[in-house]
């Protein structure tokens, strides 16, 4: 699999804590996407399901796994094979995708269709900035839709959560930022008080 970024533990790309996995690639191109980084399919690193699953397995406190891009079902042969081992050890998946529902089942893919079955809670539609929404947890604009494909969710369930971010920092001082909500100008102002801290 192509692999832009994994973040181990985060509470802010779904419900509860979760593993994360950002895959590398994506033909949609939507416009204003906050992960531009993402389109390249010649990107990121490469690691197999099986490297990837035995990182999911050694993270203690996890709820589940979500999915974002780059485009997921643009990898959905790996990403199938990867949401069956997640499955098997009682954790959830969320996916997020730039196709809506109907695209992805018109396709009448035998793949695809085996991967949306081991999805809890699929985030479909891609972002809009015309519709630039940040009222509801996870999603940046109001066209994206929130679909329950098993019982581990629902909207009671989600409504609890708010739209909120993680900076996480490394060691030698740079920083990146996910989750949702205005990151240009979050990155400003981190920016400028990083700035403002470190004048003489």
């Amino acid at each position: 699999m192509r692999i832009y970024n994994i973040i181990k533990s985060t509470t802010v790309e779904g419900p509860g804590k979760r593993f994360c996995i950002w895959v590398q690639g994506c033909s949609k191109h939507c416009k204003s996407c906050f992960a531009k980084e993402t389109w390249d399919f010649d990107g990121g690193i490469e690691l197999s399901v099986e490297e990837i699953f035995a990182q999911i397995k050694e993270q203690k406190g996890i709820e589940g796994v979500t999915f974002l891009g780059g485009e997921p079902f643009e990898q959905v042969q790996e990403l199938a094979q990867l949401s069956k081992l997640v499955k098997s050890i009682g954790l959830s998946i969320v996916c997020f995708t730039g196709y809506t529902i109907d695209e992805l089942k018109n396709k009448n893919d035998k793949v695809i269709n085996k991967f949306i079955g081991y999805i809890d809670l699929l985030i479909d539609g891609g972002f809009e900035i015309e519709n630039l929404d940040y009222s509801r947890p996870w999603v940046g604009s109001s066209n994206q839709r929130f679909i329950y494909l098993t019982d581990r969710y629902n909207d009671k369930e989600v409504s609890k959560y708010k739209n909120k971010i993680e900076i996480h920092l490394d060691k030698n001082g740079g920083f990146e930022i996910n989750g949702m909500g205005n990151f240009k100008e979050l990155r400003d102002n981190f920016c400028l008080q990083l700035t403002k801290n470190n004048v003489k």
